[in-house]
């Protein structure tokens, strides 16, 4: 009989003590490997939806809350802002801002938010379209990769929106004109997979809060039409400007340069204006502060479990030298030498590591599938429990270690197993 296979023998001879050793080393392990996942994926998520925008600019209340709403999209907005009040930000020619795009929200569509905005918009994803055009008309909507797959929106198909955040028949506008698909975007791996998007003036029309009558008209224009997308007529509408007294959610801001002046802009509209502004990485980082804490503690926790469960498998190899002693002895008078005795009981150790260790992952990966699932209802982000980490291998030698230390007393203890007095006391 090889080495390994009396290894195993060894192992599978107290089977509710590879059972407990077993489901310890796996908890911590898979605890460790969630963590990491979850970690991971958030990450990227917050890096990708930065989309490189120095601030955002909305009504007062938290500025948490501003970014959560205005850039990744799972939070409720702290309310609105009036075109007036942020006419100074949406001139092309401000020395300071680069781009200025404003975010108008409020509907949904089978819990997918529906944004007003402009085209630019989808440039701060690199975004491209997979089919159709962008949208040029009242009631033309965009639908991102992720939206369109959910909901099966394809050209041509039209919808109504629903108020609020919230998937609920009850709150449908029936009384507006339907949203026309006019484009699909390609998939980014960004928010923009999860979105909707029209122009502001589809907004207003849908609320009937347009106090112009030139957008109704075009709104009804459009409905006259039947809805038909495939004339080469593209309607102009007006700069956001020439609505003074209508309101966005936010606005979204990149800098032509990082100098005093634009740094300090933050300050003064907060102190001097009826807005606020938030930069997106101080808010994200702060966020990240506040997870941290409860990611720490669980990592500590984590590996606390993977210790103890070293532990147990140490003390469980030790105690089974006593009933194995005389079977040791007898190894060695059949020509058994001292390393092949030590190589066994670490290989013992090795195994469950290697058991604890696949059982962890496993556990892990459906876990983080099954959060995934609840991530995805919730926020509608997508997050997968397929996806495999460098840092796991890098789990696998520490769990080979933990394994290999933990029968590393027992086994020189076998090895210097006293074959004369252990066969006499037999």
């Amino acid at each position: 009989m090889n080495l390994l296979a009396l290894s195993w023998k060894n192992i599978i001879n107290k089977p509710l003590s590879m059972v407990m050793s077993l489901i310890l080393f796996g908890l911590g392990v898979g605890l460790i490997s969630l963590l990491l996942l979850l970690n991971t994926q958030l990450e990227e998520k917050f890096e990708a939806n930065l989309a490189e925008i120095d601030l955002v600019v909305g009504a007062k209340g938290s500025p948490l809350q501003l970014i959560l709403a205005s850039m990744y999209h799972i939070d409720a907005p702290t309310g609105n802002v009036s075109i007036e009040e942020v006419r100074p930000f949406l001139n092309p020619k401000h020395p300071l801002i680069e781009t200025a795009i404003p975010l108008s929200l409020g509907d949904n569509h089978e819990g997918y938010r529906i944004i007003g905005t402009e085209p630019s918009f989808v440039d701060l994803y690199d975004g491209e379209l997979a089919e159709g055009r962008m949208f040029s008309k009242v009631m033309d909507v965009v639908v991102g990769a992720g939206a369109a797959a959910e909901v099966g929106l394809t050209l041509g198909s039209s919808f109504k929106s629903s108020h609020g955040f919230v998937e609920d028949d009850n709150l449908i506008h029936d009384d507006a004109v339907p949203f026309q698909v006019v484009g699909i975007l390609a998939p980014t791996g960004s928010v923009m997979d999860q979105l909707i998007l029209t122009n502001t003036q589809s907004v207003w029309a849908v609320h009937d809060h347009e106090t112009d009558d030139s957008s109704q008209e075009e709104v009804h224009d459009h409905e006259a039409e039947g809805h038909d997308h495939n004339h080469d007529h593209e309607e102009v509408l007006k700069p956001l400007v020439d609505y003074p007294d209508q309101e966005i959610t936010s606005l979204l801001i990149k800098f032509r340069g990082r100098n005093y002046q634009a740094l300090n802009m933050q300050r003064s509209i907060n102190e001097n204006t009826d807005m606020q502004a938030a930069t997106p990485a101080i808010e994200i980082n702060r966020l990240y502060s506040l997870i941290g804490v409860g990611a720490e503690a669980l990592r500590w926790l984590a590996i606390i479990i993977v210790i103890v469960s070293g532990l147990s498998i140490f003390i469980s190899l030790f105690s089974s030298l006593r009933d194995r002693r005389y079977e040791m002895a007898l190894m060695r008078t059949m020509g058994g030498s001292q390393l092949f005795l030590f190589g066994m009981i670490v290989l013992e150790g090795v195994i469950l590591a290697i058991l604890g260790y696949v059982l962890g992952i496993a556990l892990s990966h459906v876990g983080m599938e099954l959060l995934a699932e609840n991530l995805s209802e919730s926020y509608r982000y997508s997050f997968t429990g397929w996806r495999f980490l460098e840092e796991e291998i890098y789990l696998l030698v520490g769990a080979l270690g933990i394994g290999m230390i933990a029968a590393l007393l027992p086994a020189i203890q076998a090895s210097r197993t006293d074959i004369h007095e252990t066969l006499s006391e037999g």
